[in-house]
Order: structure tokens, then C-alpha cells, then sequence
């Protein structure tokens, strides 16, 4: 079997409503790039990438150039076998991890589609029916997101992700907290998340305030020494996103003693292939993770549910449906929330076949 055709496309996925985060970083519509490896044994694969702009060294207009680099090491190859050709790519076009995250997944699917699996039986085999999600609340007026986190919890949802510093003023961020916190009850997990977007000083008065809720914090400073700084300094649980993203990251995380829970996103390490490999550590070191994607819809988010599903349910914090925030679903038929939960395909594969009306003309095409 051999790769004879790689097409991408360009998709808008606009948020439900808008959603903002500290720094000025917002997701209303955000470009995602859909990938498909067609063989000539006619199995195909699906892969999807959709970086948030400001947030990760990535950006969608990337991923074309990217993979036009790489194609010529791709057309004629087995696809069987991700990390071997990934191998192959990384020798010719170091880093670009994002962009070549959509790839990595979309041979990671025919693999599994050729073997006619699932694809967490390829990943370690189903550990788990059902996943917990958590709710990402965006950060406006504190009653609003208490009004959010109340809708939430009534559709059976019992985690609530906080985003926190939009306004850069660490008491609203404070009065967020508590209004979240009162709106779910006791039980739930509440965590505030600032992006990368608060000062040591800011998350540690913030932290200190709310020391007599039941509250975990995440990523509140751009680096881990800052975070592990502020994990001190308060006492509360700390949750890594952006600065957890490789190995070296993960270990001086795990030294420091500042990961309580790691976000383990798809196209943040490079696809599932790295993201595999990650996951295994954080088993090793007892760390619990949040496993999901940057951004994105059906494919990204029945890929992370995959890997989760494969992964020792009591180190699963939570994943995400990402495609339950944006529209247009790539797949009417995938993955969707229920009861606060969120179940893998059993299907062949991913278990996604996106909708050919829904993505449109392609942007790129390379065949051999």
C-alpha cells in the first residue's frame, strides 16, 4: 500500500459564543486545517490541526507550506506505521510539530482502518467506555460565567475550567472563582486558567483569596519556574498547559513538583505519535492529564477521546469535546457529550468521515 494523494483544507470553525482568554487571546473563528491521505489501496486517513492565534508557535497558514515541504517524502511511502514516516519527515523538516500533528493522525488512522480497529486498541486497548469532560467557561462578567457553569452542571458536566485575566484585574478574577464555585456546589472541580497571561504577584493574590474554596490553578505564568513559584506560594494544585509540550518540559515539571495535572493537546506535541509517548510518562510519574487538542472539531477531538479511552481511567482528569464549541461539525456523526460524558467510536479508525460539502474546495492537493 502506498500514499498517491495528500489534500488539505482550510475550514472556519466559529465559537458559539465568543471565547477570551487572558493576553487578549480570543477564539471566535479560527481556521482549521483538514488533512486526508488517500493510497492506492483505497484506505484514507484524517488529520486536523487548529492553532488558536498568540497562543503556541503555531499558525494555520503554516501548515500548507509545511507539508508542501514534506509531501515529496511522503507520496509512495507505506503509510502503515506512523512514527517510521514521521521519522522519515522530522529528518527532512525538523520541529513544525503542529502542522505535523494533522499528518501524524492521519496515519495513525489508516493504520488502524486497515487493520479494521479502533484506534485505542492500537494506543493500548479500550480502558474506559465513557470519559469525564470539563466545561471551558470564557472570561467575562463573573454572574455570567456563573449563569454558564449553571447550565453546564445541569447537562451533568462536574468540571468547570475558569478562564481568568481578560481584564487583567485579579479581584474580578477572584469574585470569578467564588461565583463559579457557589453556582456548582461543593464536589466539583473548579480550576482558573490564565493562558500564560498573570504575573507571579496577581496569581498569588488570587490564589491566597480563594485558599478557603476547593480550587485548582492553571498555567498562571508563562514558565515553570513561575508556575512552580506560585504552586508555593499558595498551596493550591497546579494544573500545565503551554509549558508542558515535550519531554524536557514534562521532566522539570515533575522535579519541581508543580504538575498535579498536565494538558496533554494533540498538535502541542506533535501528534499522536509524541503524544502517545507523553501520556506513558505521565503515567510513570502518577501525573494526571487532561487529554485534548488545542483547538478544532471531530477529528482532533475523537482522536484525543482515543487516546484517553486507552489510558488507565484513574490518571484521566478529563478530555474535551472541542467539537461541541464550534460550528460546522466536520462529522454530524461523531463524537457528542452526554451526561457529562463523552464515549470513542468503536468504528474502524477514528471513526470520523468528514463531510466533503462541509470543508469545501481544497486548498492544496499533492499526488504523485
Amino acid at each position: 500500500m502506498k500514499i498517491t494523494c495528500i489534500t488539505l483544507w482550510k475550514v472556519p470553525l466559529t465559537s458559539h459564543e465568543p471565547y477570551y482568554m487572558a493576553s487578549g487571546k480570543a477564539c471566535k473563528t479560527v481556521e482549521s486545517v483538514i488533512l486526508r491521505l488517500e493510497t492506492d489501496a483505497g484506505f484514507c486517513g484524517w488529520g486536523e490541526v487548529c492553532p488558536i492565534p498568540h497562543y503556541l508557535p503555531a499558525y494555520a497558514d503554516g501548515v500548507v507550506p509545511a507539508i508542501a515541504e514534506v509531501s515529496s517524502a511522503l507520496i509512495g511511502q507505506d503509510p502503515i506505521g506512523a512514527e517510521a514516516l514521521i521519522g522519515k519527515v522530522d529528518a527532512l523538516l525538523p520541529d513544525h510539530r503542529y502542522a505535523k500533528s494533522a499528518l501524524d493522525l492521519a496515519l495513525w488512522d489508516i493504520t488502524a482502518r486497515f487493520a479494521k480497529l479502533p484506534l485505542y486498541v492500537l494506543l493500548g486497548g479500550k480502558r474506559s467506555d465513557k470519559l469525564p469532560l470539563y466545561h471551558s467557561i470564557t472570561c467575562i462578567d463573573p454572574d455570567d460565567m456563573a449563569r454558564i457553569a449553571k447550565v453546564a452542571f445541569q447537562s451533568g458536566i462536574r468540571q468547570f475550567q475558569a478562564k481568568l485575566g481578560a481584564d487583567a484585574n485579579w479581584e474580578a478574577d477572584v469574585a470569578r472563582l467564588r461565583k463559579v464555585r457557589e453556582a456548582v456546589g461543593d464536589g466539583p472541580l473548579v480550576y482558573g486558567d490564565w493562558n500564560c497571561g498573570a504575573t507571579r504577584l496577581d496569581a498569588t493574590r488570587v490564589g491566597r483569596a480563594v485558599r478557603d474554596l476547593d480550587i485548582m490553578l492553571e498555567q498562571p505564568c508563562r514558565s515553570i519556574d513561575e508556575c512552580s513559584a506560585v504552586r508555593s506560594a499558595t498551596g493550591l494544585p497546579m494544573k500545565l498547559d503551554e509549558s508542558a509540550h515535550d519531554f524536557d518540559s514534562l521532566f522539570k515539571a515533575q522535579a519541581l513538583g508543580c504538575m498535579d495535572v498536565v494538558a496533554l493537546k494533540l498538535s502541542k506535541f506533535g501528534g499522536m505519535s509524541a503524544s502517545r509517548r507523553a501520556r506513558d510518562l505521565c503515567i510513570h510519574f502518577g501525573t494526571k492529564m487532561c487529554v485534548e487538542c488545542t483547538w478544532g472539531s471531530d477529528i482532533v477531538t475523537a482522536a484525543a477521546i482515543h487516546l484517553a479511552a486507552s489510558t488507565p481511567v484513574n490518571m484521566v482528569q478529563n478530555v474535551c469535546d472541542l467539537s461541541g464549541y464550534v460550528s460546522p461539525r466536520l462529522d454530524p456523526e461523531g463524537p457528542v457529550r452526554e451526561d457529562g460524558m463523552i464515549s470513542p467510536s468503536n468504528a474502524a479508525g477514528l471513526g470520523i468521515n468528514p463531510d466533503l460539502d462541509v470543508l469545501g474546495e481544497p486548498e492544496a492537493v499533492f499526488v504523485q
